[in-house]
This record gives C-alpha cells, sequence and structure tokens, in this order.
C-alpha cells in the first residue's frame, strides 16, 4: 500500500525568514570587509519593532541598522499599512564581542588544525525523484512560493498580494516508494483589503488556480504530469489574512530549519543556519554532507542517501561518519563500508570544509529564503557598502555544496 508525505515553505515576507534574511545580511557584510570575521547574529522581528543580538569577533565596522533596513525594503515591507516597514521601523542591536572561551576552541596555530564551533551532529540528505536531487514535496513548495513572490513583484496578474505567504504539498507515493500525484496543495497568502471577506476569499481561489498554478506547470513542464483537477486545494483556509509579517507573528533566526533543508525526509541535527560564519558546524558541515550525499546519488551509489557527521566542540577531526542507503544501494557492499570510503574522499575537518566549498565569502543572504539545499550552483559579483570603509566589489561562487564535481572521484572510488 502507498503512502502520503507531505512538506512545507515560507516565503521571503514570512517573520522567521525575514529574521534569517537579516541574520545572513550581516554574515555577509562582516565576511566581505573581513573573511576572518567570527559571528553568531540572532534577529527578532515584531511590530514596528527589530532587535538584533548575537557575538562577533572581527576587525570591521558596519552600520547594521542600514543593512537591516535594506533587507526589509527588498523583501516588500515599504507600507505604513503593514505595521512593519523599512524606514520607519525600530532597530535595536545588542550586538557584542564573541567570548574567547569559545574563540580559543576555533582559532589554532595551524589553520588546518581549527576546531569545530561547537558540537552536535548534521546531516546531509539527497533523492533523485527530481532532477536538482531534492525531496519533491518541498521543492514543489518551495518553487510555489518563489512563483507567487514573482507575481507579487510584477504586480501585473495580481495586484492585491503582499509579502507573507505560506505553502503546503502532500505527495502520494506507491509501494515502490514513487511519487504518483499531488494529493493536496495548501497556500495562505497576505493580502490587502480589497473588498468583503466572501468576495476577496473567491478571487484569490480564482487567482492561484487560475494564474499562479498554470504558470508553475509552463515553468517546471517535468512536473506537469502532477498537477490535474483531482488536487484538492486549501486557499487561505482560516480566511482573510491582511494582518501578517512581523505584525502578525514574532519571527526569530533560526526556526524555519526543516523548511531550510529537506523538508522533513532524511533528518535533521537541530541546528539552524542563518546567522553563523562557517566556523560553526552547524552550517558548514550541513552543507558539506549535503554535497557528499547529492554526489554519491549523482554517481549511481544509490537512489536515496542520508549522511551524518558528527563533531566535538574545539575539536578538527569529526567524531564520525555515518551512511544510509534506505535499501536503494546499488553496490554490493554495506553502508558503514560506504562510509569508509566516503570518508578516504572528503576531509570533513573544518578547516577543508571552508577551503572546499569556498564558504567564506559573502554568500548567505541567497540562502535565507526557499531553502539552502537544491538550489541552482552559481558565479555573482555582489556589491557591499560601509560608512567606514570603501565599498568592496567581490564576485563569489553561491551554493557551492550544490556542484556535481566530485562525481567522476566517487565512480572511481566505487569502481563504478
Amino acid at each position: 500500500m502507498g503512502y502520503l508525505f507531505t512538506s512545507e515553505s515560507v516565503s521571503e515576507g514570512h517573520p522567521d525568514k525575514i529574521a534569517d534574511q537579516i541574520s545572513d545580511a550581516l554574515i555577509d557584510h562582516f565576511l566581505a570587509f573581513d573573511p576572518n570575521s567570527k559571528v553568531a547574529c540572532e534577529t527578532l522581528v515584531t511590530t514596528g519593532q527589530v532587535v538584533l543580538a548575537g557575538e562577533v569577533k572581527s576587525d570591521t565596522y558596519l552600520d547594521v541598522q542600514q543593512i537591516a533596513r535594506d533587507v526589509i525594503k527588498k523583501i516588500g515591507y515599504t507600507k505604513s499599512e503593514y505595521m512593519f516597514e523599512a524606514n520607519s521601523c525600530g532597530i535595536l542591536s545588542a550586538i557584542h564581542e564573541q567570548s574567547p572561551d569559545i574563540n580559543q576552541g576555533v582559532d589554532k596555530a595551524n589553520p588546518e588544525e581549527q576546531g569545530a564551533g561547537d558540537q552536535g551532529m548534521m546531516f546531509g540528505y539527497a533523492t533523485n525523484e527530481t532532477e536538482n536531487y531534492m525531496p519533491l514535496a518541498l521543492d514543489l513548495s518551495h518553487k510555489l512560493l518563489q512563483e507567487l513572490a514573482e507575481l507579487r513583484r510584477e504586480n501585473n496578474q495580481i495586484t492585491y498580494l503582499r509579502p507573507d505567504s505560506k505553502s503546503q504539498v502532500t505527495l502520494e507515493y506507491n509501494d515502490n516508494n514513487k511519487p504518483e500525484r499531488i494529493k493536496t496543495i495548501v497556500i495562505s497568502t497576505q493580502h490587502d483589503d480589497f473588498g468583503p471577506e466572501a468576495e476577496m476569499l473567491k478571487k484569490i481561489e480564482q487567482d492561484i488556480k487560475l494564474i499562479l498554478i498554470p504558470r508553475i506547470v509552463a515553468k517546471y513542464p517535468h512536473y506537469s504530469h502532477l498537477f490535474n483537477s483531482a488536487i484538492e486545494y486549501h486557499i487561505n483556509p482560516t480566511g482573510i489574512f491582511v494582518i501578517g509579517g512581523p505584525h502578525g507573528d514574532t519571527g526569530l533566526t533560526g526556526r524555519k530549519i526543516i523548511v531550510d533543508t529537506y523538508g522533513g525526509k532524511g533528518a535533521h541535527g537541530g541546528g539552524a543556519f542563518s546567522g553563523k560564519d562557517p566556523s560553526k558546524v552547524d552550517r558548514s558541515a550541513a552543507y558539506a554532507t549535503r554535497h557528499i550525499a547529492k554526489n554519491l546519488v549523482a554517481a549511481g551509489v544509490a537512489d536515496e542517501l542520508l549522511v551524518q557527521v558528527s563533531y566535538a566542540i574545539g575539536v578538527a577531526q569529526p567524531m564520525g561518519i555515518y551512511i544510509n542507503t534506505f535499501g536503494t544501494s546499488k553496490i554490493n557492499i554495506s553502508d558503514g563500508e560506504i562510509a569508509r570510503i566516503v570518508e578516504g574522499i572528503f576531509d570533513m575537518r573544518p578547516y577543508f570544509i571552508e577551503k572546499r566549498l569556498k564558504l567564506r565569502n559573502p554568500i548567505y543572504s541567497e540562502t535565507a529564503a526557499y531553502g539552502h539545499m537544491g538550489r541552482e550552483p552559481k558565479t555573482v559579483t555582489k556589491i557591499f557598502h560601509s560608512p567606514y570603509e570603501a565599498a568592496k566589489e567581490i564576485t563569489v561562487e553561491l551554493f557551492t555544496w550544490e556542484k556535481l564535481d566530485y562525481v567522476d572521484k566517487i565512480k572511481e572510488a566505487f569502481k563504478l
């Protein structure tokens, strides 16, 4: 008998994602002006207010208030009726210097022996059920909201959208663990107050079904077979959704870790990503394990694969690497033996992860909405401004952990 599986996503205007994006914008600016910065920055957003807190060790100074305002403006909170607006919200900074007790475990005389910034376990996952090796339900959930955000910015076909929204997709799988159809789509979108409640809800439902969904089908034709008239839709199921964003719900950095990763597939070690520089293995090792899992699946080792790595604070070598192929392995060795071969291919000491994936670059703002995994690797040029230093123009590679650059090495190691 088959089964149902559900994943959700949230838009860049969701309160928690606003917090993530502000935290990662601060990371990018610190790294742009001082690549050796050590940063752990948390953000809280609520009605008309932003609070920044955390620890920093850096040789640069930033206008953190302006950075936060620029992020809020870019997301789309630019109207006073939202009760949270880029130019008028209050911003309180409680950022202070990083504890030397922590720093002494990370910085070492030999950079290659750089210790892990914290203890913990991190997971990477990949499946060949999609072209980007991501779980299908999450991939669809992200794409629905990315397209909805495009419609909001175009302000042409749909003119009442506000920045806050959520999506959820439930898939039906067959006995062979293959997705067969979309059973349910849930979309809740913030909107202007443009009429009586019944008329607004009818208009929003029609626009989602007749404008958003056809755009998804046209843009992603490889998913078109999943869409049909039998899909059950729940559009703004609670009713009107005028009050939203930080005015409707307080947002905090790090509260959407499942949206950020695999939508509930695989596993998660519990550590958030946004607001952390790459010395924090919560972030860097999670990227590294995704890189391993994706390249292993792409090389044909298995159809589905989970990688776990764990660390002790201040210690360079991981405590161990674990592999689970969920019975989908294509090679005649145990998962434990696969893990031992993987240890010989990928150096999982923090310094080498940073170097391999080029993580000491300002690449994090792009990760802070619509998932850190499954994104397209690309090279971009970014400009960073500071009232204290000359502007920096930096060319960086985004989403390096999504590159399939180890497939040949893996095939050679596993004789594929």
